[in-house]
């Protein structure tokens, strides 16, 4: 009778100098897509950041493909110990409704350990695009329907999100034109063989700038400091279509709570590293506040983006498996 709490008391004893210790070797930090795109650059920063005050390394590893959930469901299976953890984007929140077949529940197959960033999507279009204004192209697309083509990098990318959301909130269809990824897409939209599309300010910001794409809005709060002439959907008169490529670091299920605070303090703190910042700022990147990188916030982030994007890709009827 006496057995059970002495082994739950030595489990504990042993967690805690685990926890105390920890971290003893280097952290594999996995990033579910390719090397060279706009997570990857997140990952990165933010995992030389964290190490400073974690005192070892936190190595990136890429583990790409189906859409981010091989690399998302390596990190699932692996040992709880701190030493394999996951930066993940919005995907993370619209893999349940996208895959029918999802190998893992985000919300019970990871514990949190906090949000990293926020980056707005802009609306952009060919430099020859008949529209001038977002209320032009609005109107445009509603007379023109599926003779404007829209291109995304796939099913599930932001750009594929942030199309889908802008069609259901404008109640208009366009025809969508898949690609392999948005440096295509890029090449294609400077060389006027597609109309539009939406991407990451973090990709766009120099085309723009360079004025070889219409900048029609930016889908966040406030304009960004690097595009200040680009006006928000709020202000464009369409604030119901906002969406922003958020990111979060996520640990296997079971990860002790000492090992998760340690991770989560390290973040806070790359979250001030000025290096850090300023990378962000080039690539108009917000990094999360004290407040947000914190489990609870992410928890709360990830459930309500579940909830957000679930109706909106099974109206699209568009499914990745």
């Amino acid at each position: 009778m006496k057995l059970l709490p002495i082994i739950a008391a030595f489990t504990l004893s042993v967690t805690s100098v685990f926890a105390a210790d920890y971290p003893e070797r280097n952290i594999f930090m996995v990033v579910p897509y390719a090397a060279g795109g706009p997570t990857d650059t997140i990952a990165r920063l933010t995992a030389d950041a964290m190490s400073k005050s974690l005192g070892k390394q936190i190595v990136v590893e890429n583990v790409a493909g189906a859409g981010g959930t091989i690399g998302a469901r390596r990190v699932a299976d692996a040992d709880p110990d701190g030493y394999t953890i996951l930066v993940h984007h919005i995907g993370m929140a619209t893999a349940p409704a996208l895959y029918r077949q999802l190998p893992y529940k985000p919300t019970e197959a990871f514990e949190s350990i906090g949000l990293v960033s926020d980056a707005a999507m802009t609306v952009i279009a060919r430099n020859e695009f008949p529209a001038s204004t977002f209320q032009e192209l609005v109107a445009y697309i509603k007379q023109n329907g599926n003779k404007v083509t829209y291109a995304h990098a796939g099913i599930g990318a932001a750009s594929h999100l942030c199309g889908t959301l802008f069609m259901s909130t404008i109640g208009t269809q366009m025809t969508t034109v898949p690609y392999k990824g948005n440096g295509p897409i890029m090449t294609d939209l400077l060389g006027g063989q597609i109309d539009m599309t939406c991407d990451q300010a973090t990709n766009t910001v120099g085309p723009i700038t360079q004025k070889q794409v219409k900048a029609y809005a930016i889908t966040s709060d406030a304009r960004a400091a690097t595009l200040p002439d680009v006006p928000t959907t709020t202000e464009a008169g369409l604030p119901e279509f906002k969406v922003g490529v958020w990111h979060g670091v996520y640990a296997p299920k079971g990860t002790p709570k000492e090992v998760l605070d340690k991770l989560t303090t390290a973040l806070q703190a790359a979250m001030e590293d000025a290096t850090l910042k300023e990378r962000f700022a080039q690539i108009a990147t917000m990094p999360a506040t004290k407040e947000q990188a914190t489990q609870e916030a992410l928890r709360t982030k990830l459930d309500s983006e579940i909830k957000r994007w679930d109706p909106i890709i099974k109206a699209a009827g568009q499914f990745a498996d």
